[in-house]
């Protein structure tokens, strides 16, 4: 108790969720399991248990490399293989713009 610390348990979607925010709204792309803290603390958040004006340390570790599929399946747009030649490549990112 000399820090004031909190444990709580979250859930699968509750990790998702956090792991999604962490990717789009921060930069960070970490593996699911690694955003069980940011989900705690999101979670703690709503709940009104976080103190104002304090500082809050989540430590996220493992590259979100080590779990690609998850990162492919929240994908809005699916991932469109492309034929291995310049021509198809440009055509790509001249529809994208």
């Amino acid at each position: 108790q000399e820090s004031n610390g909190l444990i709580d348990s979250v859930t699968d979607d509750e990790i998702l969720e956090a792991y999604q925010l962490m990717t789009t709204k921060e930069g960070v792309f970490s593996e699911p399991a690694s955003n069980a803290s940011i989900a705690g603390l999101i979670k703690l958040h709503r709940q009104g248990k976080l103190p104002q004006g304090k500082k809050v340390v989540a430590i996220l570790t493992g590259n979100g490399l080590k779990d690609p599929d998850t990162a492919i399946s929240l994908l809005d747009n699916p991932i469109k293989p492309l034929q291995n030649d310049k021509d198809s490549i440009i055509d790509y990112i001249k529809g994208a713009l």
